[in-house]
């Protein structure tokens, strides 16, 4: 089943001369369950394009479907919820509350939702992240990989249809960057959620199903790891 649709995406930032063309004409799709691993160099657009997959920014040309939904064709405001309910967005620097204890930073999504948490699901989450003990602290009272623990919880919490992760072991060290890949590819395996990390780490990629690389904008490479 098809859950992500990219369609002839381009984004170029400027004008006239000093236009510069980030994503030039990407289109692939993603199926439901798929761990994809987005590689590529230093301003080649990857994150360019995980922004306007996630709906972050709006993209110059092209459509993306999110489970046959054009998300660009969704008004600002409709775009916002649709991004909170459908889209889990894990990012290199957290971006966590400061003020709200972990358990408030997880369950955000459900609470401007003003939707009733799931108790069950919500335990299940904190357990496979090992934040039992953690609830109650402020994200600045957490070690590196514990914020980022936190962070992915909070992408999960919604069943979003799509995970998004952006350089999600850029800011951590070793252990606690396999740590966060081995819990990213526990909840695609266990929930069935699709996975896709930005990366520049090939160790990463080589763990994921399917590696796109993007070089000067466009897929240089598609290539289907373990089928």
């Amino acid at each position: 089943m098809e859950i992500l649709k990219i369609e002839n995406l381009s984004k170029v930032y400027g004008k006239g001369e000093t236009a510069v063309k980030a994503l030039d004409d990407v289109s692939f799709s993603v199926k439901k369950g798929e761990f994809v691993a987005i590689i590529g160099p230093s301003g080649s657009g990857k994150s360019t394009l995980l922004h306007l997959l996630g709906g972050v920014d709006r993209p110059s040309i092209g459509k993306v479907f999110v489970e046959n939904t054009d998300i660009y064709s969704l008004n600002e405001t409709q775009l916002a919820i649709f991004r909170r309910r459908q889209i889990g967005l894990i990012y290199q620097f957290y971006n966590l509350i400061p003020v709200l204890t972990v358990e408030e930073n997880i369950n955000l999504p459900m609470l401007l939702d003003q939707h009733k948490v799931d108790k069950k699901q919500f335990d299940d989450i904190v357990k496979k992240l090992n934040l039992e003990n953690r609830l109650n602290h402020l994200p600045n009272q957490l070690s590196g990989g514990q914020q980022q623990r936190v962070s992915i919880g909070r992408a999960l919490i919604s069943n979003p249809a799509i995970m998004l992760a952006d350089e999600p072991t850029g800011n951590l060290d070793s252990k606690n960057s396999g740590e966060i890949i081995d819990l990213l590819k526990m909840f695609n395996k266990t929930y069935n959620q699709t996975l896709i990390v930005i990366t520049h780490d090939e160790r990463i990629a080589l763990q994921a199903d399917r590696i796109i690389a993007i070089e000067d904008g466009k897929v240089k490479k598609d290539e289907v790891v373990r089928p």
